[in-house]
């Protein structure tokens, strides 16, 4: 009886010992995978963006003003015009209003997509292998439908700044306070509905191809990994099937956050769209500056998942030692 009440306690302590251990090591390697999605998006985001800024500011101009015809001496025009008369760095105005979106909007996009992926991937269950066509769809438009929600009023910011001179605006700030008082508060969401529903097809397809691309890759050459250049490459065919099956719903929403400045009203999707193709023709108008993005879209896309592929494998191999890789 001694020997039963002193082996009790022992016994019980063995078995409770691995539990109570294990489960702030799972929380904390789970914290780790969120940390480190987030860092590399924000960085993808940034660097992606950023190269690309004098393109896009110059697609904002062109999409907003329904006088303009974008072709590339029309766009070479407007950006060596902009640098002679307002510098070089005048460029890339709106690119810190575009930082202060891009960086939230890539990290939530990037890491959800790495959460919504496990979560598909358990409910289907395809734990740690890719996942089947659908899922990898539908964990894409998930995660720009969450990024775009969060950081929307941000990206509204962001094309006032661009199509407008910059004594009018004098800071990101600025642009709050006077949408704010002279607009109302219901105008930093103008556009929302048009940009959720060109996010679903445009994030879709956008991870959906860039994530088969490196499956039919490994498949085919049996290397476990795609080299950077493949990534750019990948990541390129993923921007330009994205942004052409969403490129319509991008005209319109350019048109209504940037209404109020240059004298015109769009009250919803469908009459703005049925007056840019009255007034500009179905090409001319819902598809203006879509040359441009087959040439931004896919250097910014591909640099954008190639960045964040790199830098996850980087901090993995930091935290966990080489040989742990995407």
């Amino acid at each position: 009886m001694g020997n039963g009440v002193k082996e009790g306690p022992v016994e019980f302590q063995r078995d409770v010992e691995p539990v109570t251990a294990r489960i702030p090591a799972e929380d904390n390697q789970e914290k780790k995978k969120v940390l480190n999605s987030l860092m590399s998006g924000a960085l993808a985001g940034a660097v992606a963006k950023t190269a690309v800024a004098p393109l896009d500011r110059t697609k904002i101009m062109f999409q907003g003003d329904s006088r303009a015809d974008l072709s590339p001496q029309e766009a070479y025009r407007l950006i060596y015009h902009t640098y002679l008369n307002e510098g070089f760095w005048s460029l890339w105005r709106g690119n810190s209003a575009t930082m202060v979106r891009v960086i939230p909007y890539a990290a939530i996009q990037f890491c959800a997509h790495e959460e919504y992926k496990q979560i598909l991937g358990n409910y289907y269950g395809f734990q740690g292998k890719a996942l089947t066509p659908f899922p990898r769809f539908v964990a894409g438009s998930l995660a720009g439908t969450t990024a775009a929600m969060v950081t929307y009023p941000l990206d509204m910011v962001r094309a006032r700044m661009a199509v407008t001179p910059k004594e009018m605006y004098s800071s990101i700030v600025h642009v709050f306070i006077r949408i704010s008082r002279e607009e109302g508060l219901k105008t930093l969401y103008r556009g929302f509905t048009p940009t959720i529903l060109g996010v679903i097809p445009y994030a879709g397809l956008s991870f959906f191809t860039y994530e088969t691309l490196k499956k039919v890759h490994a498949e085919h050459s049996g290397k476990a990994q795609p080299s950077p250049p493949e990534r750019l490459l990948f990541g390129a065919c993923a921007g330009l099937i994205g942004q052409s099956a969403s490129y319509p719903l991008d005209v319109v929403r350019r048109r209504m956050q940037t209404a109020g400045v240059l004298g015109h009203t769009y009250s919803s999707i469908l009459l703005t769209m049925q007056e840019i193709v009255r007034e500009e023709g179905l090409i001319r108008g819902l598809y203006k500056g879509l040359s441009m993005n087959w040439v931004k879209g896919p250097i910014a896309v591909g640099i954008s998942f190639t960045t964040f592929d790199l830098t996850q494998i980087l901090l993995r191999k930091l935290q966990h030692g080489p040989g742990l890789e995407r």
